[in-house]
């Protein structure tokens, strides 16, 4: 056992269990002041969060999409292992007999709770938790639409996504959903607690909508909003499984023809404003609680997201912007760092076990981040893994990303002179031993995609008792 293990176990077997703070984002993109991802993101509550703790600049999803990527965090589970790949998939059914980490701490002796979206829609597991607003069930109340002038005039054709759509509210931010889930969260931090706590907080946005108080938006005056990069012949040698996958989303189009680019990144900027303030003021209530000095806090986002680069809306692709996540630990025993090996969401599980002084659950995929958490400069054998589907899966190291589609269709890129991918090296002769090494490191069998009750279905029995 190093050095750090040995500190931290002593540190865990000297005072009480320590509590935890599991701070989830939805849909959120590397668009941080921390990470620097646009220049005008405003995150002043994070940025000065980041650096009370470990933050990990080269942290990736395990799916990039909601359901798959937070059932792979939640159970341990790396989707080609399950076949749990899609958001329509009813993820208990994937995995019946699955000890979530909530089910685990409350096995040794935790209270688990919380609030806003930790599961992905409609399918928070009761199992899991002691108490949960606004309940076990619903995961976050509704969110508040705009008056029909303030919403986006972005076409809603049938194939169209019917929640692709934004626009400011009038409201006060108290009136909002995700400030009722947090200050549910402030609530159980202002109590006593006779048991160590894991309490969940899951902010919904920057997922589309983006419905958020008007004055998040008038931060980014549209005239003054910036693009993403972007290269006219991005497209140009990309595989055909990718191409075919762009082409069959007609989203850039249509922000194309109806101009709609710069309202969308302004949306997204509005609505990181929106999260960083109220996740502010989480942060705060927990530093001035009881808790502070002995609970972690874990600070995470399920995928990014891409506005336009590589002409692709949302997410369900395997690119650098959609897999690219924040990633931070923070705690009373844990010194300032930045840690720029690639990690994956996958190793939440095992790590906050070894953190807290637990034994390992069984079956678990993940790696055990404490080695990183505790020395960030320590070099990590591991790559990380992003599997969209059957077959199609990216394996990112620290310079390179390998992208595979079930076809056989391959990107390659190398991120020390290439940040945004737009060279895509898998066909260039002198790339062939790089290449190699990474298609060694591709997963060797996929699951192959478990067949469930729709989950609309799904949700509808379970609303009406059935």
């Amino acid at each position: 056992m190093t050095t750090a293990l040995l500190a931290l176990s002593a540190l865990t077997a000297a005072t009480a269990k320590p509590n935890v703070l599991f701070i989830s984002i939805d849909d959120l993109n590397d668009w941080v002041g921390f990470l620097g991802g646009h220049p005008q993101a405003s995150t002043p509550n994070l940025d000065r969060f980041a650096e009370s703790g470990v933050v990990f600049e080269n942290a990736y999803c395990p799916a990039p999409s909601c359901n798959p990527s937070r059932t792979a965090i939640l159970t341990g589970r790396a989707p080609q292992n399950t076949g749990m790949y899609a958001n329509g998939q009813v993820w208990r059914e994937v995995l019946p007999d699955a000890v979530t980490l909530p089910q685990h701490l409350r096995s040794q002796g935790y209270v688990t709770g919380g609030a806003g979206k930790i599961f992905h829609h409609f399918s928070n597991d009761p199992a899991s938790w002691d108490h949960y607003w606004p309940s076990k069930i619903r995961q976050f109340p509704r969110y508040i639409h705009p008056k029909p002038k303030d919403k986006s005039q972005f076409p809603r054709w049938k194939n169209i996504y019917v929640s692709f759509d934004w626009g400011p509210i009038d409201v006060p931010v108290e009136e909002t959903g995700d400030f009722k889930s947090v200050q549910y969260v402030i609530d159980q931090l202002d109590q006593p607690h006779d048991k160590p706590f894991f309490l969940t907080c899951g902010i919904y946005r920057p997922h589309v909508p983006w419905y958020v108080p008007r004055r998040f938006f008038d931060q980014f005056p549209l005239d003054e909003v910036q693009l993403p990069p972007a290269y006219n012949n991005d497209l140009d040698d990309l595989p055909a499984a990718a191409l075919r996958m762009l082409r069959s989303r007609p989203y850039y189009r249509n922000m194309i023809e109806h101009d709609q680019q710069k309202q969308t990144v302004q949306a997204y900027l509005a609505s990181i404003a929106y999260m960083d303030e109220i996740v502010g003021r989480l942060l705060d209530a927990l530093e001035k609680s009881a808790h502070a000095d002995n609970t972690y806090v874990v600070f995470w986002s399920d995928h990014g997201w891409q506005l336009g680069e590589k002409e692709h809306y949302r997410k369900f692709a395997l690119w650098e912007d959609i897999a690219h996540v924040p990633l931070i630990f923070a705690g009373p025993d844990i010194e300032a760092g930045r840690c720029d090996e690639p990690v994956n969401l996958l190793d939440l599980y095992p790590t906050l076990l070894s953190m807290l002084g637990l034994d390992r659950a069984d079956n678990l995929d993940g790696h055990d981040l404490t080695p990183l958490v505790q020395n960030p400069e320590l070099s990590w054998p591991h790559p990380s893994i992003t599997t969209l589907a059957d077959g199609a899966a990216s394996v990112r190291t620290k310079n390179w990303r390998y992208i595979r589609y079930a076809d056989g269709g391959e990107e390659l890129y190398d991120h020390r002179i290439d940040p945004n991918e737009w060279t895509n090296l898998a066909t260039v002769a002198s790339s062939k031993e790089t290449l190699d090494e990474h298609r060694a490191l591709f997963p060797a069998e996929f699951h192959p995609r478990v067949k469930t009750e729709p989950l609309e279905e799904f949700r509808k029995r379970r609303a009406g008792g059935g």
